[in-house]
């Protein structure tokens, strides 16, 4: 089983960046699918989901109006579309796969699979 996260970078505040997720060795319908992030000395913490039809996203406080993730099981793949993204943006990003109910959505302990994670840096 393989998640290949792609698409970070350095990006100037107000900037927008899209992550994509590609998933080998599992039926992608099957999982709902998580972005996390993680800063220096900071707890892993939850981004985004999306349940395993691509509707119901969840997102974070911080990032609701801003972020939006989608995902095509048909291509095995899971996006994170990032717009008006600020300083505090940064962080690496990782995507995540879980079979557990909907509501434990938030909680990394219960992804099974992870990426490698992509670097986002948010700064002029």
């Amino acid at each position: 089983v393989q998640l290949q996260a792609s698409g970070g970078g350095l990006v100037q505040p107000g900037g927008s960046l899209r992550l994509s997720c590609t998933a080998s060795g599992i039926t992608l319908n099957r999982y709902i699918m998580g972005w996390f992030r993680q800063s220096p000395g900071k707890e892993r913490e939850f981004v985004a989901a999306v349940n395993k039809g691509g509707g119901l996203p969840d997102y974070a406080d911080s990032v609701k109006g801003r972020f939006t993730v989608s995902r095509v099981n048909a291509e095995s793949a899971v996006y994170l579309k990032m717009n008006s993204l600020k300083p505090e943006d940064t962080a690496l990003y990782y995507c995540a796969a879980t079979t557990v109910v909907w509501g434990l959505r938030g909680d990394p302990s219960r992804y099974s699979y992870w990426g490698q994670g992509t670097q986002v840096t948010v700064s002029s």
